[in-house]
């Protein structure tokens, strides 16, 4: 090998290392990094034996349910009814689906719908409650899992207050008889 070709390979060995030093000093000027005083994240506790309400156990406050059927919509309670039509049915036959027959529901004792095998749970849940008010059914749409524990109702619940006073609204038009709204 000659001399030639040996300088043109530590030419280019030097030419490298002048760029890649040269990047780094030009992306330093360009991109001038902020070194914070203190490093870290400073975490502040509350006062020892202070207590702090976390957001789990904050309540939203809710109207109750007759004040808010004041306003309800049944046409709007028919679209949020949409979600429950592919397990119940709101025609006065009372077919059973997945769910049972929702048609006369309101003061209807829970679990009692003829021909439809209810869970032990929301058996129970009948025995203990002689019907289905606005009240009661308002706390189960929030939650049906919590109001009636181990129900084999898959329904996660409807957390808006104001679709859960329209649903109520349009169940209370589904019966032959509808049941009179609450006094406020």
């Amino acid at each position: 090998m000659d001399s030639f070709t040996l300088n043109k390979a530590a030419g280019a060995v030097l030419m490298v290392l002048l760029l890649t030093m040269g990047v780094g000093i030009v992306s330093d000027i360009i991109f001038h990094p902020t070194i914070p005083g203190k490093p870290g994240y400073e975490i502040s506790l509350p006062p020892e034996g202070s207590v702090v309400a976390s957001s789990a156990d904050a309540v939203e406050e809710v109207e109750p349910i007759a004040i808010r059927l004041a306003s309800a919509s049944s046409s709007d309670g028919e679209k949020v009814a949409k979600k429950c039509a592919a397990c119940h049915s709101f025609t006065p036959d009372g077919a059973n689906k997945v769910g049972p027959g929702l048609w006369d529901l309101i003061d209807r004792k829970p679990g009692s719908h003829e021909g439809f095998a209810y869970s032990a749970a929301m058996t129970a849940f009948g025995d203990t409650n002689p019907a289905w008010t606005f009240e009661e059914l308002d706390g189960f749409l929030t939650k049906p899992k919590e109001h009636v524990p181990k129900t084999s109702m898959g329904f996660a619940g409807l957390r808006k207050p104001k679709d859960r006073a329209n649903l109520l609204a349009y169940l209370r038009e589904q019966a032959t008889d509808p049941v009179a709204l609450p006094s406020q």
